[in-house]
């Protein structure tokens, strides 16, 4: 999951001198601070007070007294004080001692962290330090997840030099190696799914989709199989390939494959959609914020760079992963309103609005991942404007029919900051679906 934060983190700047002899090599340090039991009153975290004692010479504390700069979401730059870094950030943690709040269903203690990191991070590369080094904030897992989600950017079409060079981190004060590490891993993978997801439709085509998810996931151990029309066709998915009838750009059905635990345990099947482009078809949608229809494979990408996490972080599990991958074009043959399509299971699904296609699309690949007789299924999907509506971007909405899968993805957004929301799965709504 992509973190959001409530507000840009903002950063205040000041230089001492001008810049002389020393070991800088364009260095950063962020390294953080409590809020104290007084206006303006701060508390060094042991990074920041063994560099404080140990490098600034007690300077850094005795220019941020009464500072009301360094809160937990902003960072305060320091340039050309003594040491080896030529800017400091020092970033704001919010109160010191924090935990789990069940009430926001939050490890606050890992999202502060996690924030501090990404303000911290985020303020040196604004001011051109390309290598930071970052303190661990008590978790270096989150404080690297932060800082690598936030001095990423999409520059892959920049004709001239990236506004944002890239940005070299590193943890300060090696302790837990393997805990940054894992967190890095994270970061990195869900900046892969925003790369797709950020990508032109016109250079993100199904097939080009598929190809991106060879080179990336087979280095890895993946195995990666594109099925296309013909097998799609012998395995009757129509529900697929009456969606897809309105493109020039021809469906395809991505197999992913890990195994990580013994080949005779039951797999996870996940499955993802992967509509790489969404004009509504015959609904169409309005032009205005048509471009953003370009992420409404957004589900595939996230299935994708998860799998790729799960192998480099070697997980004991076995994964299936099914992703159905099209284009929702206007076309002389595309699907109208009020046709009915025929899924695997035989059962029929008339199509009210084209520009819903979502829902229909995962029908197929759902009922063909029982053939793995799979122990859990999950489906990762952009489907409705209205759960944005009401949820914004502070929680996930989930759909489950198991209260121990339901616990569990509860822990997992207590954990990681990316909260989940479970919507009803009453037969009210089944009632609702079911037409005569």
């Amino acid at each position: 999951m992509l973190k959001k934060f409530y507000q840009p983190p903002s950063f205040h700047h000041r230089t001492f001198a001008a810049a002389c002899g020393g070991n800088y090599e364009n260095k950063g340090l962020v390294i953080g601070a409590y809020d104290g039991c007084n206006p303006g009153e701060l508390r060094f975290t042991q990074a920041a007070k063994f560099y404080d004692e140990q490098e600034s010479a007690g300077m850094l504390s005795h220019l941020l007294k009464g500072s009301h700069v360094v809160k937990l979401g902003n960072a305060q730059v320091f340039s050309n004080l003594r040491g080896d870094y030529y800017s400091v950030a020092v970033a704001g943690l919010g109160m010191e001692g924090v935990g789990i709040i069940e009430e926001e269903d939050i490890d606050q203690c890992k999202e502060n962290i996690r924030i501090a990191a990404a303000s911290g991070a985020l303020a040196l590369q604004e001011t051109g330090i390309n290598k930071i080094y970052i303190e661990m904030f008590t978790n270096s897992e989150a404080a690297a997840e932060g800082a690598t989600l936030a001095t990423w950017r999409y520059q892959d079409l920049k004709s001239t030099t990236p506004v944002h060079p890239n940005t070299i981190l590193e943890l300060f004060q090696s302790s837990d190696v393997d805990g940054w590490q894992r967190g890095t891993v994270k970061a990195e993978c869900q900046n892969w799914a925003r790369r797709l997801e950020e990508s032109p439709g016109n250079l993100l085509t199904p097939k080009l989709f598929a190809q991106a998810c060879i080179e990336r996931l087979c280095p890895c151990g993946i195995q990666v199989e594109v099925h296309d029309r013909v097998w799609i066709e012998s395995k009757n998915m129509f529900a697929l390939l009456n969606l897809a009838s309105g493109s020039c750009e021809e469906p395809l059905l991505l197999e992913v494959n890990y195994c990580g635990a013994n080949p005779s345990d039951k797999p996870i099947s996940l499955i993802g959609k992967g509509v790489t482009f969404d004009t509504g078809a015959v609904c169409l949608k309005q032009v205005k914020g048509m471009s953003k229809y370009r992420g409404d494979m957004s589900g595939a990408a996230v299935i994708c760079a998860a799998i790729k996490s799960v192998a480099q972080l070697a997980l004991p599990i076995n994964i299936r992963a099914f992703i159905p991958l099209m284009e929702n074009m206007m076309g002389g043959s595309t699907t109208r309103p009020g046709d009915v399509l025929v899924a695997l299971n035989k059962k029929t699904v008339r199509l009210t609005n084209t520009g819903n296609e979502g829902r229909v699309l995962l029908v197929d690949p759902l009922f063909y991942s029982q053939v793995n007789q799979p122990c859990l299924i999950v489906t990762v999907a952009s489907l409705t404007e209205q759960v944005n509506r009401g949820l914004g971007q502070g929680a996930t909405a989930a759909f489950t029919t198991s209260d121990d899968v339901w616990r569990e993805l509860k822990a997992a957004g207590m954990e990681t900051g990316d909260r989940f929301w479970r919507l009803p799965f009453w037969n009210y709504y089944t009632r609702q679906v079911t037409g005569n």
